[in-house]
């Protein structure tokens, strides 16, 4: 196969590429002050693995993901909390983060990033 034909999940290195990802994405989240607040009363290991399965599908891996749908997910934050797009954007930049800490290419982090970026109306409930 070429790596056109593979699936963005597949040219991330998939399932423990994944894992791995997500992993440290939430350390960084949770150390951060901006967003931290966000997950004081989340299971953080469920809500990995919710992760886990959510990008699997959105990368083009298996599709095991039976969670809420990101304006259900998170209207309760945006209500209550005021989820803004500065939190949104941090959220990003660890992501980002992330993926260059992992020495993936910059043209799937573009591919990563334009997905996440897709679900930020969902998001912040607009």
């Amino acid at each position: 196969m070429t790596e056109t034909s593979l699936s963005l999940y597949e040219q991330l290195g998939g399932e423990a590429a994944v894992n791995a990802a997500v992993d440290i994405f939430y350390r960084k989240v949770l150390g951060d002050h901006r967003i931290n607040r966000f997950f004081e009363n989340t299971d953080i290991e469920k809500q990995a693995a919710k992760q886990k399965s959510f990008l699997t599908m959105a990368f083009g891996g298996p599709n095991n993901y039976n969670g809420a749908d990101m304006r259900q997910a998170h209207a309760h934050l945006v209500q209550k909390l005021g989820l803004d797009d500065s939190h949104f954007d941090a959220v990003m930049e660890h992501l980002t983060g992330t993926l260059v800490e992992l020495s993936v290419p910059q043209n799937l982090i573009d591919q990563v990033a334009a997905i996440a970026e897709s679900t930020r109306a969902d998001v912040l409930n607009r």
